[in-house]
């Protein structure tokens, strides 16, 4: 008797396990592809050691995705654009609606006329390529890229780095530095408001990367989690309530990636303008 309650409790510990790990998998990055029941393995290699630091160049998913995102909007622009129009209709009209949301509403409110004009090229392809991965996640052959931590932390240093070389590049090396502290400031006080202020450069990217990467993976787990409940219940009259609730949360997905490429955006050419005019 013994034995048997045993590998019961060992057969339902393996079961839950395998829930749990099946909703993982789905939700980091690895080094295999599901397409249709055939899992692709993608190319491997060994880590490179370099200056004391390894770095593992394999093929992953995400990176096969953000691949895939990069040559799909690339083609896609050069398809609707490649005959100038006076008035672009259908689907390039819409693109060229967001494109100049973007330049009127996020760029040139928050870095200025001409600076915002500038940086309007960079802006936009930061939003559409966040955009299209958050989309493409959530077609079930396809895998999240802006759910992995490492991609959310890679744009946001991408807008730290521009942060920073703006705000040289309008002020100056010496001006920008010294325009973090503010003009009147007590002796006493720079010791505390210094690393305060070069501290908070830091945590501005960190939100960035945080709030995208929490976003995108809540989502999907909760569709993973819901559709798991048919397995852990064992009931068939569970299927039409989570496979519901995990339509209803899938929609909302939609809704969610457009919010994140647009707060990511906007607050990408806010700490930009804020380099570039620490005045105002």
């Amino acid at each position: 008797m013994t034995d048997s309650s045993a590998m019961v409790d060992t057969a339902e510990k393996s079961e839950q396990s395998g829930l749990g790990d099946y909703i993982i998998h789905h939700i980091q990055d690895s080094n295999e592809w599901n397409i249709f029941g055939y899992h692709l393995h993608l190319p491997t290699f060994e880590p490179v050691r370099i200056l004391g630091f390894e770095f593992d160049f394999s093929i992953t998913q995400h990176l096969v995705m953000m691949w895939i995102v990069s040559v799909l909007l690339i083609t896609t622009f050069w398809l609707l654009f490649r005959r100038k129009k006076l008035i672009p209709t259908g689907f390039a009209g819409a693109m060229e609606a967001m494109v100049l949301f973007i330049r009127d509403e996020i760029a040139i409110p928050n870095i200025g006329l001409k600076d915002g004009k500038r940086l309007t090229p960079f802006l936009t392809t930061m939003f559409f390529f966040i955009l299209t991965c958050n989309l493409i996640g959530l077609i079930p052959l396809f895998g999240t890229a802006t759910g992995n931590i490492t991609v959310t932390a890679s744009l946001a240093v991408v807008t730290f780095i521009s942060t920073q070389l703006m705000g040289m590049a309008k002020n100056g090396v010496l001006g920008y530095w010294k325009s973090l502290v503010p003009h009147g400031i007590p002796l006493p006080l720079l010791f505390i408001i210094v690393p305060i202020e070069i501290f908070g450069l830091f945590t501005k990217p960190f939100a960035l990367a945080m709030r995208l990467f929490a976003n995108m993976i809540a989502g999907h787990t909760v569709i993973y989690a819901l559709i798991g409940l048919i397995i852990a219940i064992g009931s068939i009259f569970v299927s039409p309530f989570a496979v519901g609730f995990a339509l209803f949360i899938n929609l909302l997905e939609i809704l969610v990636a457009f919010i994140q490429a647009y707060i990511f955006t906007m607050l990408s050419s806010l700490f930009i303008g804020m380099a570039m005019h620490p005045e105002h």
